[in-house]
């Protein structure tokens, strides 16, 4: 009997997809659940940018392009790179993907061989650690404790590197703490990565746009020219541009490594969608205003949930520099009684408790790498966000 791959012992289902699931199914049901698990903006895709991929439909553009993605794109995500980044990376040092995902495969498939060790701060987007899996790698998890505003230390990233150590993998902002670094601590990180010139950097930037009270988020190879040298930038339409079905992912880098990542993901995908990048050139040639309109939302609504969490016992949170989760601690709810009699044990018993007793969903931290604590997505409308945050208010008095 043929037998399936030992490789797939590693990996689990998305923990995201998962609660998703079981939400969509609560609700076939009839049950009325709020779900704030989805990584994923509730706005939707700008008319102008739509109008560009009905256009293209219209017009037969609709065939391969090079595996890299168009020229048109590529220049013009030179220019975005140079503009918004301070990154100055030719067309050429450019590879577009079906998504950041793909990406991030073949980056680390370009850095790493077999058993070679890739650091990635904990909490994590549960996929960087499959991926380094997935790639051969052993991902090292370095914990990033809230009284640190979930960011690497210098001094946590030097205790972490071995002989081993070929990659780190760095998030900002952060799925799913939305911490973000500032100049002075990415200078710091640097200081020490420089210590160890044979360390690929590979930052994931994909939420850049949903930044909080004017901070500053530089890009990390911005700010040091033998550091830019080493360091692959990825990031996508999904977040920022609210173009997540459209499935558009990009990176820059040093032509060697982008010359590897592109014959990559020509072999993982073919190349991405025409129509799709017919999309993403009108993103970035057109209005921009939308993007501080639903920053500004987005912190809007981050205020509501913090000042609400506030107020629960038993629950803490780290205000977020950027994206659209909060990283709650319920560390204060273990050892708590559920109206059912079950004693709450696990982040994942509080977050099926929630959804159980109070009709609304979370992802529990135990997907990020640290526990107990639980993911909040408030990208929903602000009205229903009210009324998620009193369900969660009720039960957690209910509990204590």
């Amino acid at each position: 009997m043929s037998q399936l791959s030992s490789r797939l012992g590693q990996f689990r289902p998305s923990p995201t997809t998962e609660m998703g699931a079981l939400v969509r199914r609560l609700r076939a049901e009839g049950r009325d659940i709020i779900g704030m698990v989805n990584g994923e903006p509730d706005f939707s895709t700008p008319d102008n940018i739509k109008d560009a991929g009905i256009r293209a439909i219209a017009t037969n553009n609709t065939r391969y392009t090079d595996s890299n993605g168009t020229a048109e794109l590529r220049t013009a995500l030179s220019a975005k790179f140079k503009r918004e980044n301070g990154l100055d990376y030719a067309p050429d040092q450019i590879v577009v993907s079906s998504g950041n995902k793909p990406l991030l495969h073949a980056a680390l498939l370009a850095m790493i061989d077999p058993g070679d060790e890739v650091i990635i701060p904990a909490p994590h987007w549960p996929s960087h650690p499959d991926i380094v899996q997935m790639a051969g790698g052993v991902p090292v998890s370095v914990l990033c404790p809230i009284e640190a505003g979930f960011r690497l230390s210098p001094e946590a990233l030097e205790a972490a590197i071995t002989p081993r150590t070929r990659a780190l993998v760095l998030n900002s902002p952060n799925n799913p703490t939305g911490a973000a670094y500032d100049r002075h601590e990415l200078q710091a990180l640097i200081a020490v990565l420089k210590r160890h010139p044979d360390i690929w950097i590979l930052t994931d930037e994909i939420y850049e746009h949903i930044r909080f009270d004017g901070r500053d988020m530089p890009s990390l190879a911005a700010l040091d020219e033998e550091i830019a040298a080493r360091t692959v930038t990825a990031n996508g339409a999904s977040k920022g541009y609210v173009m997540t079905g459209w499935r558009i992912g990009f990176a820059g880098g040093p032509r060697p490594i982008m010359e590897a990542i592109s014959s990559i993901v020509g072999q993982l995908i073919g190349s991405p969608s025409a129509i799709s990048q017919a999309a993403m050139i009108e993103a970035l040639a057109g209005d921009q205003g939308f993007l501080q309109r639903n920053a500004s939302i987005f912190q809007e609504r981050r205020d509501i949930a913090v000042e609400a969490l506030g107020q629960m016992p038993g629950l803490r949170c780290h205000v977020p520099e950027g994206a659209f989760y909060l990283f709650v601690d319920c560390a204060g709810v273990i050892g708590c009684t559920q109206p059912d009699g079950h004693v709450i044990q696990t982040d994942d018993d509080f977050v099926r408790g929630c959804v159980k007793h109070a009709g609304v969903a979370f992802v529990p931290g135990s997907a990020f790498g640290l526990s107990p604590y639980f993911r909040l997505a408030y990208s929903l409308e602000t009205g229903q966000l009210r009324v998620a945050m009193e369900r969660l208010r009720r039960y957690c008095n209910m509990i204590h």
